[in-house]
């Protein structure tokens, strides 16, 4: 079964022999390959929704992996107990879906030494959940598939604080740009920038055409934004890894 770059780069830091539960495992392809390349000896599977679920089975039950793979129907982290798994590996949502997943099941991960998280969107919040409840970055990816860009990274329990030493730029605003992304300014790194550069001119020059003071709030702060985003790319050029 081939995996998308996407989930290779999450199967990539899951640390071998591992223990995993995979939440919002939808096909279980990223368990079926965790387990078909012996990174891990066994999986928790768990999805939401039923449909996903019984399609996840199937191909489960295709592969022969039905013992080392436990399929679970529920909601988030509750389909594990405290203790089941070393390394939880969310993928596939929004960073704001991931951190309320996190929330909710927080008791469930006192057992836990690895997280895994790819958002797809707000990946600024995954870091800063990660930040505010001692989980220490220790690896980021970056990548695109299909001419969407993704990022991956891999946080274990430590010190929170340790990825973001540098004085270069405001605590908030690493928390977007990714201290280990940063470091290795890579094209597709570049790239994300520009877009975020391109997205924010095309979204303040609309709003330059309307009238309110509300309106104006905003086009102020999109006109901060954009100066910082032109200050990124400006140290991209001229600063190289």
């Amino acid at each position: 079964m081939e995996l998308s770059q996407r989930l290779t780069a999450v199967a990539r830091y899951v640390k071998p022999g591992s223990k995993v539960a995979d939440i919002g495992s939808d096909h279980a392809f990223l368990p079926i390959h965790l387990i078909q390349s012996g990174k891990s000896a066994s999986v928790i599977a768990g999805e939401v929704n039923r449909g996903p679920l019984e399609m996840a089975r199937k191909n489960v039950d295709q592969t022969g992996f039905s013992k080392q793979i436990e399929l679970r129907l529920g909601d988030g982290l509750s389909v594990i107990e405290d203790g089941e798994v070393d390394t939880v590996c969310i993928s596939g949502m929004g960073g704001t879906l991931i951190t309320s997943i996190l929330d909710a099941g927080i008791e469930r991960l006192s057992s836990v030494q690895q997280l895994v998280l790819q958002p797809n969107v707000a990946e600024k919040q995954a870091r800063k959940w990660l930040y505010d409840h001692g989980w220490e970055l220790v690896g980021e990816t970056i990548l695109k598939e299909e001419g969407i860009i993704y990022e991956v990274f891999s946080a274990v329990r430590g010190n929170a604080k340790a990825p973001y030493q540098s004085q270069q730029w405001p605590l908030e605003q690493w928390f977007e740009l990714g201290p280990f992304l940063w470091s290795e300014k890579s094209p597709i790194y570049k790239e994300k920038w520009e877009r975020e550069w391109g997205n924010t001119k095309r979204v303040l020059s609309d709003l330059k055409r309307a009238k309110s003071t509300e309106i104006e709030t905003k086009r102020m702060e999109l006109e901060d934004r954009l100066k910082w985003i032109e200050e990124v790319l400006t140290c991209m050029q001229t600063v190289r890894p």
